[in-house]
């Protein structure tokens, strides 16, 4: 072999790649750097014993890291939002075996973004057969929310794209959040300055806070709002106040926590990260009740943090039709399917061409509610 030729390696702790080489491939988006992926491995949230064991594929020039692709191996399919509990099933039923299966995602995090990582075309080609080759030991590889260039070239490479649809604000270089809502159609404008006002009217206090300005007091009290929602829906918290405190240590310039405060005292946070570009909304939880209190944290505040700061994109997370009422619109995502099974695949195939069917008519169907007013139909303005 040519001492040029690039040699694939398959790491299974970041620990194993300099952080340097690591976030000079993956650049600004923070849910892809070395500090946040490794936080989730050491702090027990995306590791062998959580179901989620990693299998990062990076290629090698010599010494040099010159392509990565994040992968997990998945013993069950939580914490990734784009569904397939049904094939499994399926193969359950057949006398199959559908875990594990070779996933590449950001561990809890529906966004979008990259997930090759590499300089050229060719590179990234490189990066999925090897990925393709490695899913053998398996039943499958799922790429989630890759950007759509990125999905054309997987498709290109023998694998079966989905289409699925979030809620995204944009920022149309708003100079405050009134801007904002004079865009909107009267009822939605009148609305949500009623749901500002009855939080304000009810004596609670926001603050935004960034960076270092998010004490170790914060963090616990997020922690305890963030398991606080796991609790209400039965179901188990994903990560932990370890990762959290590590996040705003490694990570600070990345972090927006919104906390609500009534006599004093929080009673409501929502964690939020940002880049130059994009501000990503990920987390809420509440210890007492006050009517209307989410949207103010979760996404008035937010948006607010948008216009300040310049940020272009709010990506408000999966689902929630509710967001279109607030600005959010219809976005379509991606992900990207091989299924080493050939009558599966075929079956699986059939149904993702009638899924992008259904899913073409419901954003028309969303465009048609859109809440701005040269898009809103009969709107009075």
């Amino acid at each position: 072999m040519k001492e040029d030729t690039p040699t694939i390696k398959l790491v299974d702790t970041l620990a194993a790649v300099e952080p340097r080489a690591w976030n000079a491939l993956v650049g600004q988006q923070p849910f892809l750097r070395h500090e946040f992926l490794h936080a989730l491995h050491e702090t027990g949230c995306a590791c062998e014993g959580t179901g989620w064991t990693p299998r990062h594929l990076t290629l090698w020039q010599g010494a040099s890291l010159i392509g990565a692709m994040p992968l997990y191996l998945k013993s069950h399919s939580y914490g990734e939002y784009v569904f397939d509990w049904a094939w499994a099933d399926a193969y359950r039923r057949h006398g199959l075996v559908y875990y594990p299966k070779l996933l590449g995602a950001i561990p809890f995090s529906p966004v979008t973004g990259p997930r090759l990582f590499a300089g050229d075309a060719a590179t990234r080609a490189l990066l999925i057969r090897a990925a393709i080759r490695l899913a053998r030991e398996a039943s499958s590889l799922h790429v989630l929310f890759p950007t759509e260039p990125e999905a054309r070239e997987m498709e290109a490479a023998g694998m079966m794209l989905r289409r699925s649809v979030q809620f995204h604000w944009e920022n149309r270089g708003y100079a405050s959040f009134e801007e904002f809502l004079s865009e909107l159609a009267s009822a939605k404008r009148k609305k949500i300055r009623q749901e500002r006002r009855k939080v304000q009217e009810s004596g609670v206090r926001l603050r935004r806070l960034v960076g270092g300005e998010i004490r170790e007091e914060h963090w616990t009290f997020f922690t305890r709002c963030y398991n606080s929602t796991y609790r209400a829906h039965h179901s188990t918290p994903y990560l932990n106040f370890a990762f959290f405190r590590r996040l705003g240590e490694t990570l600070p310039e990345h972090v927006l926590m919104v906390l609500a405060e009534l006599d004093g005292k929080p009673i409501a946070s929502a964690l939020n990260i940002f880049s130059p570009t994009t501000l990503y909304g990920r987390y809420w939880g509440s210890v007492g009740h006050v009517p209307l209190l989410h949207f103010e944290v979760c996404y008035y505040q937010a948006l607010e943090f948008c216009i300040e700061r310049g940020i272009r994109v709010f990506e408000g997370g999966a689902q929630g039709e509710h967001k279109l009422a607030r600005g959010f619109m219809p976005t379509q995502t991606w992900s990207a399917h091989w299924l080493r099974h050939p009558e599966f695949s075929d079956a699986v195939e059939k149904f993702l061409a009638r899924e992008a069917a259904g899913i073409e008519r419901y954003v028309d169907e969303l465009n048609e509610r859109s809440p701005f007013r040269w898009e809103s139909r009969g709107s009075s303005g």
